[in-house]
């Protein structure tokens, strides 16, 4: 994958010009005044009270970003999680949604935190190898499609992997980015999405130890193998 730092009227005449189905164009740009005044009046037309009945009913933190995102038809984004909460507005075209629970994550099989893919699953769906992921057979998930006018609420650690329909033309979408609300008392058992943030913080926190990633596989292994890998005796 090429990255490629262009203007917004440089990004659009690079899309009209793609092929479908040859080249994969994407844009994701921070909605402020370099993608253009008229799309960001109509960016601020956006019904921003709901949005922001809906950060208070679920006591978000607060927004941190909106993003734009313009592709072609067929183009996927690879099954990943995010660490803030995420109302996904579609503007144009549709996109179809693969969505599982955190609590999914041993059938996911993440990328280390160190690694540039950090967040994402080295599974590939269209071609799975059940050898090295085996348990990604057992992985249960949900599927929806979006359109113009629809709002999907992406919630924290929830898995995604998303693609734009073909033959429904270029799509466009908007994306709003809530931190995580206040915590309040730790109740028990804890719920997967925080055993999900308790493992990156400790992988993160072995990796900054360690100051070597070459090291942290032997490091993670001689940790588990033969002491959590086995029944106890």
């Amino acid at each position: 994958m090429e990255h490629l730092d262009l203007t917004f009227p440089e990004f659009v005449k690079k899309l009209k010009t793609a092929k479908p189905g040859k080249d994969k164009v994407y844009l994701q740009q921070a909605l402020n005044e370099g993608v253009g005044k008229r799309i960001v009046a109509d960016f601020l037309g956006f019904n921003w009270s709901w949005v922001t009945e809906q950060q208070k009913k679920n006591k978000f933190g607060a927004l941190t970003s909106n993003l734009l995102l313009i592709g072609m038809e067929g183009n996927v984004t690879p099954a990943h999680y995010d660490e803030q909460e995420n109302f996904f507005a579609q503007i144009r075209g549709y996109k179809r949604f693969i969505l599982f629970h955190p609590d999914q994550f041993k059938c996911m099989y993440p990328y280390p935190t160190y690694h540039p893919c950090d967040r994402q699953s080295q599974v590939d769906f269209d071609n799975p190898d059940y050898k090295r992921f085996p348990k990604f057979k057992d992985v249960k998930g949900y599927e929806t499609v979006v359109g113009p006018g629809d709002v999907l609420f992406l919630p924290m650690y929830w898995w995604h992997q998303v693609e734009s329909l073909p033959d429904h033309g270029h799509t466009i979408s908007v994306t709003f980015w809530y931190k995580a609300g206040p915590i309040g008392n730790v109740v028990y058992p804890l719920s997967p999405q925080q055993k999900v943030s308790m493992m990156r913080n400790l992988e993160k926190m072995i990796h900054q130890a360690l100051n070597n990633t070459d090291e942290i596989p032997e490091f993670m292994q001689n940790m588990v193998l033969g002491r959590y890998t086995d029944p106890p005796a």
